[in-house]
């Protein structure tokens, strides 16, 4: 089911990158359209993992010389029912976390130095739950892909604006090219990502049976997130993290790079499926 939910959303966020495309070029603009998003579906799809790693210098570890992490990491898929995922170290003092892959057998999960050096065991095992939660519900994808569809309305919006006849172009087409429909798309990227994470979050809190874990994480992560930006961060992939690495920005910045709730909301709703876990 999830899967099927995945690949309804990446269809719809295709059709409508089509439909914009018609919108500037007619039936030619609709099939230029497809042919773009199609290209850049596969390569999300196929090389988006390997492309976000390489960017973040994440060096691959194992059992032999990252025990502890191993051990969390095993534990909690035999819990999800998961396959044990690549693990990946980023050398950066930031504490961060992301999820990425293309469904289970190629997923892997990522973390940084500094995230295993703030957090203790226990708050440990709460990200990776939340990023476990991410893989079992084909997040990584989704959130590739959403955040690939928006950048190409906002390519297609510019190339509209360049190259489109400005004899036959109708005003609020040209508002639509210069504002509405990149601005759509990039609700639209946002909108799936802050939704998502409530319901990774929810699903750590199920999976290791106690959100405080995650709680404490969170509070940790978003002090120390406010005292710099992970090395290359870039807006693009800042919804895959488990905090928003753009924290340490100045207020306008970071609320338009915004992929997250706020921490706050997120510790609200988790002490919520805490009273609930204790009732049931």
């Amino acid at each position: 089911m999830e899967k099927f939910k995945t690949y309804f959303l990446m269809t719809a966020l295709t059709l409508i990158f089509i439909w914009f495309g018609g919108l500037i070029g007619g039936k030619s603009g609709m099939i230029f359209a497809f042919l773009i998003a199609a290209g850049m579906n596969f390569y999300a799809y196929y090389y988006s993992d390997k492309q976000i790693l390489s960017h973040y210098d994440a060096i691959e570890v194992d059992e032999s010389n990252a025990p502890g992490l191993y051990e969390i990491v095993r534990k909690l898929t035999l819990e999800a029912g998961l396959p044990m995922p690549r693990l990946y170290i980023i050398p950066d003092p930031i504490p961060n976390a992301f999820a990425t892959g293309r469904d289970y057998e190629h997923a892997a999960v990522a973390v940084t130095e500094g995230l295993l050096n703030l957090l203790d065991e226990e708050e440990i095992a709460g990200v990776i739950a939340h990023e476990l939660s991410h893989i079992k519900h084909y997040d990584m994808l989704i959130g590739t892909v959403a955040a690939t569809i928006a950048g190409a309305i906002s390519m297609l919006a510019n190339f509209g604006m360049i190259f489109g006849d400005d004899r036959d172009r109708n005003p609020i087409v040209t508002i639509a090219l210069m504002i509405i429909m990149p601005l759509a798309a990039t609700i639209i990227q946002m909108s799936i990502s802050r939704s998502r994470e409530f319901e990774a979050d929810k699903g750590a809190a199920l999976m290791t049976g106690h959100p405080e874990w995650l709680q404490r994480a969170l509070s940790k992560l978003e002090n120390y997130a406010r005292g710099g930006v992970i090395h290359d961060a870039e807006p693009s992939t800042a919804h895959m993290f488990i905090v928003n690495p753009f924290s340490a920005v100045g207020t306008a910045m970071g609320n338009l790079f915004r992929t997250h709730p706020t921490t706050e909301e997120r510790i609200e709703r988790l002490e919520e499926i805490k009273y609930r876990l204790r009732d049931a």
